[in-house]
């Protein structure tokens, strides 16, 4: 009994040591504990999981249709990687193959091509252009986008509320009262003996004599009054 136990421990160790890879794959070491893990031609369909101490993986001649995104990100000791004769299906989902060739072409002694769609057949994945995915969209339009729409949605309101304002103003009725001046008003002088008190009380009883003095002609007032509420329908109220 514990014999079996102690078989399946040591089995799981092994797998989840740093060197342990894919069955189908062959693993040797290289120097300082780099490995080169060789999954050519073994017909895989999908990517196998590697150790991160992978310095060399050739991948080439199996029937692979895409890499999934972010998959040689954490494999930092990749000196070598071998990618051609898969199929590689050049959608949207090639657009991180694509970065990671462009940025890593000293790795890649033969470049992966598409086998599909039809169009881009036999074409080299790290010379495909924008108008080769142009039905994919940018990882950063999303923000673009609803950025747009709320300053588009935000200028459609200050326009509204502007037609708003005026049609209220156009439609608001507005009140003039004019008042007669007291023509009682009077200032009193100081008793004063200083020429400077006297003076000064002479000037602010001019300023007076000016005040009282009508700002409107009365006469006119009728017609104004008239032109005013026809056509900017603001009402004019003697108090």
């Amino acid at each position: 009994m514990l014999f079996g136990v102690g078989i399946v421990l040591l089995g799981l160790l092994e797998l989840s040591s740093p060197g342990a890879v894919p069955s189908p794959c062959q693993c040797s070491t290289l120097r300082a504990s780099l490995l080169r893990v060789n999954c050519s031609s073994q017909k895989l369909t999908e990517v196998p999981l590697v150790p991160v101490e992978t310095e060399e993986l050739h991948l080439q001649n199996n029937l692979m249709t895409r890499i999934p995104d972010g998959y040689f990100d954490t494999l930092q000791n990749l000196r070598m990687v071998t990618l051609s004769g898969n199929p590689f299906r050049c959608d949207c989902g090639v657009q991180y193959l694509r970065g990671w060739l462009l940025k890593n072409r000293a790795l890649i002694p033969v470049m992966p091509t598409c086998a599909s769609p039809d169009a881009l057949a036999n074409k080299a994945i790290h010379e495909l252009d924008n108008s080769d995915l142009s039905s994919c969209s940018p990882d950063h339009s999303c923000p673009g986008v609803v950025y747009n729409a709320i300053l588009g949605f935000m200028l459609c309101t200050l326009i509204a509320l502007l037609f708003w304002s005026l049609r209220l103003a156009k439609d608001s009725t507005y009140i003039l009262r004019i008042y007669e001046r007291h023509a009682g008003f009077e200032a009193e002088s100081l008793k004063s003996r200083k020429p400077k008190h006297r003076r000064t009380v002479q000037r602010a009883a001019d300023m007076m004599d000016e005040l009282e003095q009508p700002l409107l002609n009365m006469e006119m007032l009728p017609q104004i009054t008239d032109v005013l509420q026809k056509k900017h329908n603001i009402k004019i109220k003697e108090v």
